[in-house]
Protein backbone atom coordinates (compact mmCIF):
# COMPACT_ATOMS: atom_id res chain seq x y z
CA UNK A 1 0.00 0.00 0.00
CA UNK A 2 1.62 3.56 -1.37
CA UNK A 3 1.08 6.27 1.07
CA UNK A 4 -0.92 8.33 -1.06
CA UNK A 5 -3.55 5.15 -0.86
CA UNK A 6 -3.77 5.54 3.04
CA UNK A 7 -3.62 8.78 2.67
CA UNK A 8 -7.15 8.34 0.83
CA UNK A 9 -8.21 5.53 2.84
CA UNK A 10 -7.71 7.78 5.90
CA UNK A 11 -9.71 10.74 4.47
CA UNK A 12 -12.34 8.78 3.18
CA UNK A 13 -13.34 6.62 6.03
CA UNK A 14 -14.52 9.01 8.77
CA UNK A 15 -18.02 8.93 9.18
CA UNK A 16 -18.35 12.26 10.26
CA UNK A 17 -15.66 15.02 9.14
CA UNK A 18 -17.43 17.94 10.66
CA UNK A 19 -14.30 20.20 9.56
CA UNK A 20 -15.07 19.36 6.02
CA UNK A 21 -19.09 19.13 6.30
CA UNK A 22 -18.57 23.19 7.53
CA UNK A 23 -17.14 23.75 4.25
CA UNK A 24 -19.72 22.59 1.93
CA UNK A 25 -22.47 24.02 -0.29
CA UNK A 26 -25.60 22.34 -0.73
CA UNK A 27 -24.81 20.31 -3.74
CA UNK A 28 -21.55 18.90 -2.01
CA UNK A 29 -23.33 18.04 1.29
CA UNK A 30 -25.68 16.11 -0.62
CA UNK A 31 -23.25 14.36 -2.64
CA UNK A 32 -21.32 13.35 1.04
CA UNK A 33 -24.88 12.00 2.41
CA UNK A 34 -25.27 9.89 -0.59
CA UNK A 35 -22.02 8.30 -0.34
CA UNK A 36 -22.05 7.80 3.34
CA UNK A 37 -25.62 6.22 3.07
CA UNK A 38 -24.22 3.03 3.12
CA UNK A 39 -21.07 0.98 4.44
CA UNK A 40 -18.68 -0.35 1.81
CA UNK A 41 -20.20 1.43 -1.01
CA UNK A 42 -17.62 1.59 -3.95
CA UNK A 43 -20.69 2.97 -6.15
CA UNK A 44 -22.61 5.93 -5.71
CA UNK A 45 -25.83 6.15 -8.47
CA UNK A 46 -25.95 8.34 -11.36
CA UNK A 47 -27.00 11.76 -10.10
CA UNK A 48 -28.13 15.09 -12.08
CA UNK A 49 -24.60 16.74 -12.06
CA UNK A 50 -23.85 18.81 -9.32
CA UNK A 51 -21.01 21.31 -8.02
CA UNK A 52 -17.92 19.63 -7.21
CA UNK A 53 -17.11 18.43 -3.99
CA UNK A 54 -14.06 19.32 -2.89
CA UNK A 55 -12.43 15.95 -1.91
CA UNK A 56 -13.92 12.70 -2.83
CA UNK A 57 -15.20 10.72 -0.21
CA UNK A 58 -15.78 6.72 0.01
CA UNK A 59 -18.16 5.08 1.94
CA UNK A 60 -16.84 3.78 5.28
CA UNK A 61 -20.23 4.44 6.97
CA UNK A 62 -23.96 4.10 7.39
CA UNK A 63 -26.98 5.66 7.22
CA UNK A 64 -30.96 5.69 9.29
CA UNK A 65 -34.54 4.83 8.62
CA UNK A 66 -38.25 3.74 10.90
CA UNK A 67 -40.75 1.90 11.06
CA UNK A 68 -43.26 4.53 11.10
CA UNK A 69 -41.02 7.74 11.44
CA UNK A 70 -37.39 8.58 12.19
CA UNK A 71 -34.93 11.92 12.78
CA UNK A 72 -31.36 12.26 12.32
CA UNK A 73 -28.30 12.28 14.84
CA UNK A 74 -26.19 14.64 15.50
CA UNK A 75 -22.57 13.70 16.23
CA UNK A 76 -20.54 16.24 17.44
CA UNK A 77 -16.62 16.33 18.51
CA UNK A 78 -16.61 18.82 20.80
CA UNK A 79 -13.46 21.59 21.19
CA UNK A 80 -10.72 20.31 22.97
CA UNK A 81 -10.91 21.20 26.93
CA UNK A 82 -8.49 24.19 28.19
CA UNK A 83 -6.13 22.22 30.20
CA UNK A 84 -6.51 19.08 28.51
CA UNK A 85 -3.27 17.14 27.67
CA UNK A 86 -2.43 17.17 24.40
CA UNK A 87 -4.00 14.31 21.99
CA UNK A 88 -7.00 13.71 24.78
CA UNK A 89 -10.28 13.29 24.07
CA UNK A 90 -11.41 16.58 22.44
CA UNK A 91 -14.99 16.45 24.03
CA UNK A 92 -17.61 14.38 24.97
CA UNK A 93 -19.39 11.79 22.25
CA UNK A 94 -24.41 12.05 24.82
CA UNK A 95 -23.45 13.17 27.94
CA UNK A 96 -24.35 16.82 29.38
CA UNK A 97 -20.78 18.66 30.51
CA UNK A 98 -19.83 22.29 31.50
CA UNK A 99 -19.58 23.15 27.68
CA UNK A 100 -22.40 21.42 26.28
CA UNK A 101 -24.74 23.35 28.76
CA UNK A 102 -26.67 20.48 29.20
CA UNK A 103 -28.75 19.42 32.42
CA UNK A 104 -30.23 16.08 33.34
CA UNK A 105 -29.57 12.45 32.25
CA UNK A 106 -31.26 9.37 30.50
CA UNK A 107 -34.29 9.90 29.16
CA UNK A 108 -34.35 13.37 29.74
CA UNK A 109 -31.13 13.45 27.74
CA UNK A 110 -32.79 11.83 24.61
CA UNK A 111 -35.98 13.73 25.24
CA UNK A 112 -34.11 17.19 24.91
CA UNK A 113 -32.43 15.79 22.00
CA UNK A 114 -35.30 14.69 20.29
CA UNK A 115 -36.65 18.24 21.01
CA UNK A 116 -33.99 20.29 19.39
CA UNK A 117 -34.39 18.16 15.87
CA UNK A 118 -37.30 17.72 13.45
CA UNK A 119 -39.35 14.51 13.90
CA UNK A 120 -40.98 13.00 11.02
CA UNK A 121 -42.37 9.85 11.27
CA UNK A 122 -43.73 7.74 7.79
CA UNK A 123 -47.11 6.06 8.61
CA UNK A 124 -46.81 4.14 5.31
CA UNK A 125 -46.57 0.41 6.76
CA UNK A 126 -43.05 -1.63 6.14
CA UNK A 127 -40.88 0.79 6.30
CA UNK A 128 -38.01 0.48 9.14
CA UNK A 129 -35.22 2.30 9.88
CA UNK A 130 -31.84 0.74 9.28
CA UNK A 131 -29.53 2.92 10.20
CA UNK A 132 -28.88 6.82 12.12
CA UNK A 133 -25.64 8.95 11.83
CA UNK A 134 -25.46 12.46 12.02
CA UNK A 135 -22.02 14.50 11.74
CA UNK A 136 -22.60 18.35 12.98
CA UNK A 137 -24.83 20.46 14.83
CA UNK A 138 -28.19 20.81 14.13
CA UNK A 139 -27.71 18.37 10.87
CA UNK A 140 -28.25 14.44 10.15
CA UNK A 141 -29.52 12.04 7.99
CA UNK A 142 -31.96 9.06 8.49
CA UNK A 143 -32.60 6.29 6.01
CA UNK A 144 -36.41 4.60 5.84
CA UNK A 145 -36.32 1.22 4.16
CA UNK A 146 -38.68 -1.24 2.58
CA UNK A 147 -37.62 -4.00 0.86
CA UNK A 148 -35.26 -2.44 -1.92
CA UNK A 149 -36.82 0.70 -1.45
CA UNK A 150 -35.05 3.67 0.23
CA UNK A 151 -35.87 6.98 1.30
CA UNK A 152 -33.45 9.03 3.14
CA UNK A 153 -34.24 12.12 5.43
CA UNK A 154 -31.59 14.99 5.48
CA UNK A 155 -31.81 17.60 8.15
CA UNK A 156 -29.65 20.79 7.76
CA UNK A 157 -29.90 24.24 9.48
CA UNK A 158 -32.24 26.97 7.86
CA UNK A 159 -30.17 29.45 7.51
CA UNK A 160 -28.18 26.90 4.56
CA UNK A 161 -31.61 26.71 2.86
CA UNK A 162 -31.52 28.92 0.18
CA UNK A 163 -28.49 27.58 -1.24
CA UNK A 164 -29.72 24.36 -1.30
CA UNK A 165 -32.98 25.41 -3.29
CA UNK A 166 -30.78 27.66 -5.96
CA UNK A 167 -28.98 24.31 -6.39
CA UNK A 168 -31.88 22.08 -6.75
CA UNK A 169 -33.29 24.76 -9.53
CA UNK A 170 -30.09 23.14 -11.36
CA UNK A 171 -31.54 19.83 -11.37
CA UNK A 172 -35.26 20.77 -12.58
CA UNK A 173 -38.17 22.63 -12.07
CA UNK A 174 -39.71 22.86 -8.85
CA UNK A 175 -43.43 21.01 -8.38
CA UNK A 176 -45.15 22.77 -5.02
CA UNK A 177 -46.76 19.84 -2.68
CA UNK A 178 -47.12 19.92 1.37
CA UNK A 179 -45.12 17.67 3.49
CA UNK A 180 -46.30 17.00 6.97
CA UNK A 181 -48.11 20.48 7.02
CA UNK A 182 -44.97 22.23 5.67
CA UNK A 183 -44.86 23.90 2.45
CA UNK A 184 -42.63 21.88 0.08
CA UNK A 185 -40.96 21.63 -3.43
CA UNK A 186 -40.85 17.99 -5.42
CA UNK A 187 -37.29 17.68 -7.72
CA UNK A 188 -36.64 15.63 -10.36
CA UNK A 189 -33.30 13.93 -10.83
CA UNK A 190 -34.42 11.12 -13.42
CA UNK A 191 -34.48 7.46 -13.21
CA UNK A 192 -37.31 7.50 -11.20
CA UNK A 193 -35.27 9.19 -8.10
CA UNK A 194 -36.82 12.77 -6.19
CA UNK A 195 -36.42 14.74 -3.38
CA UNK A 196 -39.08 16.91 -1.46
CA UNK A 197 -37.04 20.06 -0.03
CA UNK A 198 -39.49 21.38 3.08
CA UNK A 199 -39.22 24.60 3.65
CA UNK A 200 -37.65 25.54 7.06
CA UNK A 201 -39.40 25.12 10.15
CA UNK A 202 -37.64 26.93 13.59
CA UNK A 203 -33.43 26.08 13.51
CA UNK A 204 -33.73 23.23 10.31
CA UNK A 205 -34.96 22.31 7.45
CA UNK A 206 -35.67 18.39 5.81
CA UNK A 207 -35.14 17.20 2.77
CA UNK A 208 -36.54 13.54 1.61
CA UNK A 209 -34.73 11.97 -1.04
CA UNK A 210 -35.42 8.43 -3.13
CA UNK A 211 -33.49 5.94 -4.09
CA UNK A 212 -34.19 5.06 -7.63
CA UNK A 213 -37.03 3.55 -9.55
CA UNK A 214 -39.27 5.01 -8.17
CA UNK A 215 -43.00 6.41 -9.26
CA UNK A 216 -43.79 9.70 -8.69
CA UNK A 217 -47.50 8.72 -7.74
CA UNK A 218 -45.16 6.54 -5.33
CA UNK A 219 -43.43 9.38 -3.95
CA UNK A 220 -46.84 11.40 -3.45
CA UNK A 221 -48.16 8.70 -2.17
CA UNK A 222 -45.12 8.55 0.74
CA UNK A 223 -45.17 11.88 1.14
CA UNK A 224 -48.79 12.17 2.52
CA UNK A 225 -48.28 9.57 5.18
CA UNK A 226 -45.35 12.18 6.89
CA UNK A 227 -46.02 13.38 10.03
CA UNK A 228 -44.68 15.35 12.73
CA UNK A 229 -44.66 13.79 16.38
CA UNK A 230 -43.49 14.82 19.57
CA UNK A 231 -40.39 13.74 20.96
CA UNK A 232 -42.06 10.62 23.23
CA UNK A 233 -43.22 9.46 19.88
CA UNK A 234 -40.04 10.23 17.87
CA UNK A 235 -37.81 8.17 20.54
CA UNK A 236 -40.43 4.98 20.87
CA UNK A 237 -39.85 5.26 16.62
CA UNK A 238 -36.23 4.69 17.29
CA UNK A 239 -35.42 0.84 16.73
CA UNK A 240 -33.38 -0.19 19.98
CA UNK A 241 -29.71 -0.55 19.17
CA UNK A 242 -29.76 2.82 18.40
CA UNK A 243 -27.67 5.15 20.70
CA UNK A 244 -29.44 7.83 22.34
CA UNK A 245 -28.03 10.37 24.31
CA UNK A 246 -29.37 8.57 27.52
CA UNK A 247 -27.09 5.30 26.78
CA UNK A 248 -23.97 6.96 25.93
CA UNK A 249 -22.06 6.06 29.04
CA UNK A 250 -23.05 2.82 28.98
CA UNK A 251 -22.77 1.62 25.52
CA UNK A 252 -19.25 3.95 25.72
CA UNK A 253 -18.11 1.49 28.12
CA UNK A 254 -18.51 -1.66 26.41
CA UNK A 255 -16.80 -0.39 23.65
CA UNK A 256 -14.01 1.02 25.87
CA UNK A 257 -14.16 -2.35 27.80
CA UNK A 258 -11.15 -4.14 26.24
CA UNK A 259 -9.55 -0.92 24.63
CA UNK A 260 -5.95 0.06 26.31
CA UNK A 261 -7.16 3.77 28.01
CA UNK A 262 -4.82 6.55 26.68
CA UNK A 263 -2.82 9.09 29.10
CA UNK A 264 -5.18 11.75 29.31
CA UNK A 265 -8.20 10.13 28.08
CA UNK A 266 -11.03 10.95 30.10
CA UNK A 267 -13.64 8.11 29.79
CA UNK A 268 -16.24 10.05 31.64
CA UNK A 269 -15.93 12.50 28.87
CA UNK A 270 -17.06 10.51 26.18
CA UNK A 271 -20.34 12.09 24.42
CA UNK A 272 -21.97 11.75 21.37
CA UNK A 273 -25.08 13.83 21.32
CA UNK A 274 -28.28 12.96 19.04
CA UNK A 275 -28.97 9.43 17.92
CA UNK A 276 -25.91 7.29 16.50
CA UNK A 277 -26.39 3.70 15.10
CA UNK A 278 -23.87 1.35 16.66
CA UNK A 279 -20.95 1.53 13.79
CA UNK A 280 -21.22 5.19 14.01
CA UNK A 281 -21.17 5.35 17.77
CA UNK A 282 -18.17 2.45 17.89
CA UNK A 283 -16.30 4.74 15.05
CA UNK A 284 -16.90 7.46 16.95
CA UNK A 285 -15.53 6.38 20.12
CA UNK A 286 -13.01 4.20 18.62
CA UNK A 287 -11.41 7.21 16.32
CA UNK A 288 -10.76 9.54 19.38
CA UNK A 289 -9.09 6.60 20.93
CA UNK A 290 -6.75 6.11 18.38
CA UNK A 291 -5.75 9.54 18.01
CA UNK A 292 -5.04 9.88 21.40
CA UNK A 293 -2.85 7.07 21.23
CA UNK A 294 -1.17 8.49 17.75
CA UNK A 295 -0.49 12.00 19.50
CA UNK A 296 0.75 10.03 22.39
CA UNK A 297 3.20 8.04 20.54
CA UNK A 298 4.61 11.16 18.56
CA UNK A 299 5.11 12.65 21.98
CA UNK A 300 7.14 10.01 22.84
CA UNK A 301 8.69 9.64 19.76
CA UNK A 302 9.88 13.07 19.99
CA UNK A 303 10.94 13.31 23.60
CA UNK A 304 13.42 10.34 22.81
CA UNK A 305 10.97 8.61 25.43
CA UNK A 306 11.49 4.76 23.76
CA UNK A 307 9.16 3.32 26.49
CA UNK A 308 6.28 5.17 26.24
CA UNK A 309 6.83 4.52 22.33
CA UNK A 310 6.30 1.23 22.86
CA UNK A 311 3.48 1.49 24.94
CA UNK A 312 1.72 3.44 22.21
CA UNK A 313 2.51 1.29 19.55
CA UNK A 314 1.41 -2.14 21.10
CA UNK A 315 -1.66 -0.54 22.27
CA UNK A 316 -2.07 0.22 18.58
CA UNK A 317 -1.13 -2.49 17.47
CA UNK A 318 -3.88 -3.90 19.74
CA UNK A 319 -6.56 -2.47 17.41
CA UNK A 320 -6.75 -5.74 15.80
CA UNK A 321 -8.14 -7.67 18.61
CA UNK A 322 -10.28 -4.42 19.84
CA UNK A 323 -14.29 -6.27 20.36
CA UNK A 324 -16.06 -3.68 18.21
CA UNK A 325 -13.74 -3.03 15.41
CA UNK A 326 -13.64 -7.06 14.55
CA UNK A 327 -17.70 -6.67 14.78
CA UNK A 328 -17.47 -3.14 13.19
CA UNK A 329 -15.88 -4.90 10.14
CA UNK A 330 -18.47 -6.31 7.92
CA UNK A 331 -20.45 -3.56 8.03
CA UNK A 332 -17.87 -0.94 6.51
CA UNK A 333 -14.56 0.07 6.14
CA UNK A 334 -13.26 1.90 9.32
CA UNK A 335 -11.63 -0.91 11.03
CA UNK A 336 -9.35 -1.64 8.14
CA UNK A 337 -8.60 1.91 7.27
CA UNK A 338 -7.61 2.43 11.19
CA UNK A 339 -5.77 -0.82 10.95
CA UNK A 340 -3.66 0.01 8.02
CA UNK A 341 -2.83 3.68 9.43
CA UNK A 342 -1.79 1.70 12.45
CA UNK A 343 0.42 -0.53 11.13
CA UNK A 344 2.07 1.87 8.51
CA UNK A 345 2.93 4.52 11.23
CA UNK A 346 4.38 1.44 13.06
CA UNK A 347 6.14 0.10 9.92
CA UNK A 348 7.81 3.29 9.04
CA UNK A 349 8.12 5.07 11.78
CA UNK A 350 6.25 8.40 10.77
CA UNK A 351 2.52 9.57 11.60
CA UNK A 352 0.74 9.08 8.07
CA UNK A 353 -0.20 12.77 6.65
CA UNK A 354 -3.39 13.51 7.03
CA UNK A 355 -4.62 11.36 9.68
CA UNK A 356 -5.83 14.05 11.83
CA UNK A 357 -8.26 14.96 9.47
CA UNK A 358 -9.39 11.37 8.66
CA UNK A 359 -9.83 10.34 11.96
CA UNK A 360 -11.48 13.48 13.27
CA UNK A 361 -9.16 14.54 15.93
CA UNK A 362 -9.06 17.43 17.49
Amino acid sequence: MTDKHLDRMVRDADPYRPDLVARLGGAEQQLLEEIMSTPKLDVVESRAPRRGLPRRLAGAVAAAAVVTGVIGATALLLDQPEGAAPGAWSGPLGLPSSGTGGTGGGYELDLKAAQEHPRLLVGQPGWKITTVYGFAAAEGTIEFVNGNRSVQMNWYKADQYDSYYKDRLDVSKPEPTTVAGTEASVFTYGGGDWAAMLKPIDSSFVELRTSSGWERSEFDALLATVKRVDAKAFLAALPPEVVTPGKVREEAAKVLADIPIPPGFDMSAVNVDGANSPYHFGAAVTGQVTCSWIAEWSRAKEAGDKEAQGQAASALQSSHQWKVLNDMNAEGDWPEVTWDLVDQMIKKNEVPKGYKEGLGCQ
